[in-house]
């Protein structure tokens, strides 16, 4: 009999480190992955991994002979800046991975007669703001709000997340009997900052970029103005909040796509939070044009209100918990360690 068990694609990655232990903490049912990248060897005991692309058909269909999948966390993903780069592999890897794992997920839901959870984070990219004009208008922005996304990133996230409500309310609608639906929920997250892996490549790392070089004592020239301004939250906060969605009855769900955040800083805002702490670092600013346009796009904040009605999301962590018992120390001891 195969066993049930949570699958987490891109486990390697920064919320999937963490969702990992959160996971193998606080549940009895078993984990496997499927990442690309080999696991760090501080979560690989929790689980039982496999090492492969999300588009490897034979792969996945050896996932669904031998387990039983109940819920998927599908976090691999090409990230902001790299996908400018290489829009088709983008597209590939953000997309058609997507759908693969949403057509399992739609079969494993009719083969067990019971819907497959399918965990899908979004992003702040989705959204797509015209001018600096409009972004200081509109400054707490809802779910339905500016979907113009101006990054390949972006447009693949929207588009999933379209994909994904499809796959939960019409898919084989007109057959003459209708499916299971698997049970599909997405949660637009902000630039997120984690304080045990290094920022890779996200067009919102130039916050835990500057606590990083501080913490080494290393100049930093941040990549976008001092003054733009877009919405945080801490990695526990992130892992909080796709465990809560998880959990939260499918009957008060009003939404399939839910905004979540916790504080919003500008640049040179969260510069000085970085110098409170280490007050030697070497912070300047040198905006570089293309990259500074798409953060312009974003929102300065995120209405997250539905969230908070429908599933009682709140965040652990303000500015200052966020800085003084998260980040900072666990920063300091990371490089102390070299």
């Amino acid at each position: 009999m195969r066993k049930k068990v949570f699958l987490v694609t891109g486990a390697s990655g920064e919320i999937g480190q963490a969702l990992v232990k959160n996971l193998a903490e606080h549940n009895e049912m078993p984990i496997i992955t499927l990442d690309i990248a080999p696991l760090p060897d501080e979560i690989h005991p929790m689980v039982t991994s496999f090492q492969g692309d999300i588009m490897d058909r034979a792969l996945l269909s050896r996932l669904v002979s031998e387990y039983e999948v109940d819920t998927i966390y599908h976090l691999a993903a090409l990230l902001s800046t790299r996908s400018e780069f290489s829009p088709e592999a983008a597209h590939k890897v953000n997309v058609e991975g997507t759908l693969g794992l949403l057509n399992l997920a739609a079969e494993q839901s009719e083969w067990r007669h019971e819907p497959v959870k399918f965990i899908f984070p979004s992003s702040i990219a989705a959204y797509g703001l015209p001018d600096l004009e409009t972004k200081v208008a509109y400054t707490r922005v809802r779910e339905w709000e500016w979907n113009n996304p101006r990054t390949m990133y972006g447009c693949n996230k929207l588009y999933c997340e379209q994909l994904g409500i499809y796959f939960s309310k019409y898919y084989r609608q007109l057959a003459a009997e209708l499916p299971v639906m698997l049970d599909f929920r997405s949660i637009r997250f902000p630039g997120l900052i984690s304080a045990f892996t290094i920022p890779s490549g996200g067009t919102s790392d130039y916050g835990p970029e500057m606590l990083h070089h501080a913490a080494q004592k290393k100049p930093y020239t941040c990549f976008v103005r001092e003054d733009v301004r877009i919405p945080f939250m801490v990695m526990p906060d992130a892992v909080k909040s796709l465990v809560l969605l998880t959990k939260a009855e499918k009957s008060g769900l009003k939404h399939s796509v839910y905004n979540v955040t916790s504080f919003s800083l500008s640049a040179a805002e969260f510069r000085d939070w970085v110098l409170k702490f280490f007050p030697d670092a070497q912070i300047t600013f040198q905006p570089d044009v293309k990259r500074q346009a798409i953060v312009d796009s974003w929102p300065a904040d995120l209405d997250d209100s539905a969230a908070r009605r429908n599933w009682s999301w709140l965040p652990d962590y303000d500015i200052n918990r966020s800085f003084a018992e998260y980040l900072v120390p666990n920063i300091r001891k990371m490089y102390q360690k070299d």
